[in-house]
């Protein structure tokens, strides 16, 4: 047996399987990693892990895997006993001031995040997004105009974050000048696991609160700006909402700066990565979407979201003692939603690892499971997808990628960091 297969545990059973290993397991070949899950979700009962070694202190005890469907779905139906305040992007115990920092409403349970989701919902209103329109289908041109010009290019940095990057920075209203600022300092604090983002292992922490700082004081100033002379953008929308009395406080604004920024880019760009991987490993289905694309492009862009997972898992801790497939959990038991796993429960989806443009229905959880957490920006999300891969699949039908992608270091983001792409990958790509 190959060193990873030993390492990792992926054939006979779940007692070599650790989830916490982000230098072998989460590496190894999708395929290798959707069989471990599989035997995870075929075995009685979630099943614990240790804490992943990191950077925090007191990390705290390890976690419950919740890796089958049912229990990521009941998990998110009852935020009451499934907490998101003592951290929901990190298995391992962060503190308070970080939780805050960085986590805005993900870190947050009601009463508190239903107030603060009543008023930035006031940013995405189905005018504002309709408004946005013009925009994602001038950028989505442009960036098909650049690659076809270019012929060959990095399809991370050319393609998948160009869109997604440009609608968050145009509806918080920051300027073109910032935009690059923005990018890098997202891809540290989503790739702070990853050396090719944060190369010093030993000062992640410190690499973390300086990206989230700057991307805060970039907000700040944006938002004092906004309160003295409002525009039409989201930033002037935010600062001046007033519910029941009561606004964000600068610190709040801040912080769901951050959380957008973040979030905002990451849903659309690893899903435009991996979905331009599917198209080149898929050529049927690419075929299929190009005989029908106003009828495949709905179906295509869900399974894209489905098969990719961007997310692969939030953290929720139990406010009581609950029991989750069969096993009764301890008060609070950290458990982590595994999205990823879920996406390809066999109870639920019909060949799970098969990619189909045309899969229907598709009850995923890509955009978070049922209840208060739910993306809020899920439908943008998706008209950036759908906008995109309808102008690539119309001018540059043999898009494709020419070489392995290198995917990041994380066991909480599926993400994609380089993905070389051609714009005409030749008859091959249709056959």
């Amino acid at each position: 047996m190959p060193d990873t297969q030993a390492r990792t545990g992926y054939h006979g059973g779940t007692d070599g399987i650790d989830l916490s290993d982000l230098d072998h397991f989460w590496p190894a070949p999708l395929e290798h990693r959707a069989a471990a899950f599989d035997a995870l979700r075929s075995a009685p009962g979630p099943r614990f892990f240790e804490q992943p070694p990191g950077p925090v202190p007191e990390p705290g005890p390890g976690y419950w895997a919740l890796t089958r469907y049912d229990e990521v779905v009941q998990a998110s139906r009852a935020p009451g006993v499934f907490r998101s305040g003592p951290g929901a992007t990190s298995v391992a115990d962060m503190p308070d001031a970080f939780l805050e920092f960085f986590g805005s409403m993900i870190n947050t349970d009601d009463p508190r995040h239903a107030r603060l989701r009543r008023i930035v919902s006031r940013g995405f209103t189905p005018r504002r997004l309709a408004g946005l329109q013009d925009t994602v289908e001038r950028t989505a041109r442009e960036i098909v105009d650049d690659l076809l010009a270019d012929g060959e290019v990095e399809g991370v940095e050319a393609i998948s974050a160009r869109l997604p990057l440009r609608i968050i920075c145009e509806m918080m209203g920051v300027p073109e000048s910032h935009h690059r600022f923005v990018y890098d300092r997202t891809n540290v604090i989503l790739g702070a696991s990853d050396p090719e983002y944060v190369p010093d292992r030993a000062d992640i922490v410190t690499a973390l609160l300086t990206a989230g700082g700057e991307l805060a004081a970039l907000m700040r100033e944006l938002g004092a700006a906004r309160r003295a002379e409002p525009t039409d953008d989201v930033t002037s929308a935010l600062v001046n909402a007033e519910i029941d009395g009561e606004r964000l406080t600068d610190d709040e604004l801040a912080s769901f700066f951050v959380l957008l920024v973040v979030a905002g880019n990451e849903t659309t760009r690893n899903a435009t990565s991996w979905g331009l991987q599917l198209l080149t490993e898929n050529p049927e289905q690419r075929a299929a979407w190009l005989a029908d694309p106003a009828g495949v492009t709905p179906t295509a862009i869900e399974e894209i979201v489905r098969w990719s997972s961007p997310v692969i898992y939030m953290r929720r801790t139990l406010s009581e003692p609950t029991v989750v497939g069969g096993t009764e959990l301890p008060a609070g038991a950290k458990t982590a939603l595994f999205y990823w796993s879920a996406n390809r429960d066999p109870e639920h989806f019909t060949d799970p690892e098969v990619f189909d443009v045309r899969r229907s229905p598709n009850p995923h959880l890509g955009f978070g499971g049922p209840g208060p957490h739910f993306c809020l920006g899920a439908h943008l999300a998706r008209r950036q997808l759908a906008t995109l891969f309808t102008e690539l699949l119309r001018r540059a039908p043999r898009v494709a990628v020419t070489g392995e992608p290198r995917r990041l270091r994380s066991m909480f983001i599926n993400g994609i960091t380089r993905l070389p792409v051609v714009a005409d990958g030749g008859a091959g790509v249709l056959a």
